[in-house]
């Protein structure tokens, strides 16, 4: 086994708050030796499930009780919630993680991605579940109503988004995390899924001013 010498200042009696600067220790330090082994990351933080069970929760109780204004929280808290999440990552997290020297783009996925884990679920099923429910509530479902063709438009809208969030976000998030877990992660294969989560982002936030739209145009009539 070859070793490697190093030098380092050694420290003066504590007693006598002393430096000796010229006194030199030598450290035998074993090349085989491998690094540190890395802090595996947890995909799903459970120290947020307890606010996504009572989110739900409350969803539950709004559609239950079939009362506009906890309906109305719902899906107006879940709806801003995932215009601005998918506008700020898309258009703003985005460029910044494409910055990145491949270090730091690992250790930011590894802080941000288990987190998007579980909001991302929680504020699409938060938005659909309400305004579903508001639309039958104000009886705007109906065939002759005149917000019904507006409806319908953002229903479709919102399914796409949807099914981009669920379908091809998440996916690429967990896959990013489960990789970077693997004794070797390859990091072609978390770059490629970072681009796709931020660019999918991107699109379902463009797609989302369209809602807002929508919707303008909807409490108005």
């Amino acid at each position: 086994m070859s070793a490697v010498v190093q030098e380092s200042p050694l420290p003066g009696l504590a007693g006598d708050c002393l430096w000796e600067r010229d006194q030199l220790h030598t450290i035998v330090v074993d090349p085989s030796a491998g690094a540190p082994p890395r802090q595996k990351i947890q995909i799903v933080p459970l120290k947020g499930l307890p606010v996504v069970a009572v989110l739900l929760g409350f969803v539950v109780y709004a559609i239950a009780s079939n009362k506009l204004w906890p309906l109305m929280l719902c899906h107006v808290a879940g709806g801003a919630l995932w215009t601005s999440i998918d506008l700020f990552v898309g258009l703003a997290v985005g460029p910044i993680i494409g910055g990145m020297s491949p270090p730091s783009r690992a250790e930011f996925s590894a802080k941000f991605m288990p987190k998007m884990v579980i909001i991302m679920p929680t504020v699409v099923t938060m938005t659909l579940a309400s305004g579903l429910q508001i639309a039958g509530h104000l009886g705007n479902l109906k065939i002759d109503a005149p917000q019904h063709k507006w409806l319908i438009a953002s229903m479709i809208i919102v399914g796409i988004m949807a099914v981009i969030a669920l379908g091809v976000l998440e996916p690429a998030n967990i896959t990013v995390l489960w990789e970077m877990n693997k004794p070797e992660p390859n990091p072609e294969i978390i770059g490629r899924m970072m681009k796709r989560f931020v660019y999918t982002a991107g699109i379902t936030g463009i797609m989302q001013i369209a809602t807002l739209v929508i919707m303008s145009k909807v409490a108005t009539l």
